[in-house]
């Protein structure tokens, strides 16, 4: 096998904190590389990455709902708005994998379209690989990478169905679009995807009547806030191809920051993402007679979140224990 080079994680992570986008691009190239070598330079890269930024600054935004909800589109209408604002963004578009290469199968050019290069933006496809969460595990590591970097991240997914819920665990604020007339944004909402989003959008609101039926529908469906210091979702119409209502959702989205931040919600949050992510990844190499051998998830997370290192490190520690175990059998 050939030998793999690779840059300096230190260099790397400071060329990355200073906004340099071939940097970034390489970074995410050698997360999504499955060689040893590769997997201790991210190890070591996420480490070098300052922590206080990762957990405390930036704004993570989930876009999630039905195929044919118009995500792309809202996206792409989202990111004039922000660009305008000065806001540099970084967007991970998880698209389905191609069976033949296995690779993303629809592409970011076709998906979100833009009218030209911006270096305060950077885009990057990546397949979900199969993963029944809807994301693929290289999703979190990627997302604090570009959260060094850009001062807002948004991860767009396939399509949500009722396994489909991980972008609630990589998420500070999860959006879920539904479009008019659609029973199945309903149906999938009622089968427990109601507990993920922070805010509810309905799209394709120039369709009039229906646009609003729907909206009337979700509010239905929403739980009241149980005292007036939580967060109350929202439901709100917009119009990715007219643009209309736009910029009141870029504004409701700050606002929600705003409230985790006042909540003192964010950290706690993202450390707890950090947890789930790497307990799912354990899940799934191991199962849950795996996890057993070390306690059980409980413990695994309460242990998990009193760790101060990169989630890579902290994973394959955790990974380590449970092979020393499973040899003692």
């Amino acid at each position: 096998m050939i030998p793999l080079e690779l840059p300096d994680p230190l260099q790397l992570a400071e060329a990355i904190v200073q906004g340099n986008r071939s940097a970034v691009a390489n970074a995410l190239n050698i997360i999504d590389n499955k060689r040893p070598e590769a997997k201790e330079c991210s190890a070591q890269l996420l480490s070098a990455l300052p922590q206080k930024k990762l957990l405390e600054e930036g704004h993570l935004i989930g876009i999630t709902g039905p195929p044919g909800a118009g995500k792309s589109s809202l996206v792409s209408a989202l990111i004039h708005i922000w660009r305008k604002a000065g806001v540099s963004i970084g967007v991970l578009a998880v698209d389905p994998s191609s069976r033949i290469s296995g690779g993303a199968l629809l592409g970011d050019r076709l998906r979100i379209k833009l009218p030209q290069f911006d270096e305060g933006l950077f885009i990057r496809s990546l397949a979900s690989r199969g993963h029944l969460g809807g994301l693929a595990s290289e999703v979190w590591p990627m997302g604090l990478v570009l959260l060094a970097c850009f001062d807002l991240v948004i991860i767009e997914t396939i399509g949500v169905g009722q396994t489909e819920i991980d972008i609630a665990n990589v998420s500070d604020t999860v959006c879920y679009i539904a479009q008019p007339a659609s029973g199945d944004s309903i149906q999938y909402l009622k089968s427990g995807v109601m507990e993920i989003p922070d805010v509810l959008v309905v799209n394709k609101s120039d369709l009039g009547t229906p646009a609003k039926k729907t909206a009337r529908e979700l509010t239905r469906c929403l739980v009241p806030p149980e005292s007036q210091t939580d967060w109350s979702i929202p439901v709100h119409l917009v119009s990715a191809s007219e643009g209309s209502g736009i910029e009141k959702l870029a504004q409701i989205f700050e606002e929600h920051r705003a409230w985790l931040s006042q909540a003192n919600k964010l950290t706690s949050s993202r450390v707890e993402h950090q947890a789930a992510w790497g307990i799912k990844l354990l899940r799934e190499e191991f199962g849950r007679h795996g996890l057993e051998l070390v306690g059980g998830e409980t413990t695994l997370l309460q242990q998990w979140t009193s760790h101060v290192a990169s989630p890579l490190e902290i994973f394959e520690v955790f990974r380590k224990k449970i092979l020393t175990h499973w040899k003692k059998i």
